[in-house]
């Protein structure tokens, strides 16, 4: 299950973060007018690597805690922000979509992780 997790992340990480850095207008006419756009493409190159490598390690059968830990902690914290700044209108209510996947995301890495957690003193 960890490999599908990782193979799902790593598709929508590394197609979601090429659109804003490919086709800037196109990604604001769907979730509205970025005011640092340098932001949104940093933020959409760090989406690009993350996924780069869940792709890389679920074609290897190589998802480690490591790999899975920053899976888990990317989609929480992109669904937390995206959750908040939604519901308070700071964003396009497009993003209440992204917060419900990234939640699907981090429920699946729980599944996946949660017979294989290493022990507090390992």
């Amino acid at each position: 299950m960890r490999r599908a997790v990782a193979a799902v992340q790593g598709v929508s990480y590394v197609l979601g973060g090429a659109w804003p850095l490919l086709h800037m207008r196109s990604f604001e006419a769907v979730t509205g007018p970025k005011v640092d756009e340098w932001l949104e493409r940093t933020t959409a190159g760090i989406m690009v690597a993350i996924g780069v490598a869940e792709l890389w390690a679920a074609r290897r059968d190589e998802v480690t805690p490591a790999l899975a830990a920053i899976g888990a902690g990317t989609a929480a914290t992109l669904g937390i922000v995206s959750a908040f700044y939604a519901s308070s209108g700071r964003i396009r209510k497009i993003y209440l979509a992204d917060a419900a996947f990234e939640a699907a995301l981090l429920a699946g890495w729980t599944l996946a992780t949660r017979d294989r957690a290493p022990a507090l003193n390992d």
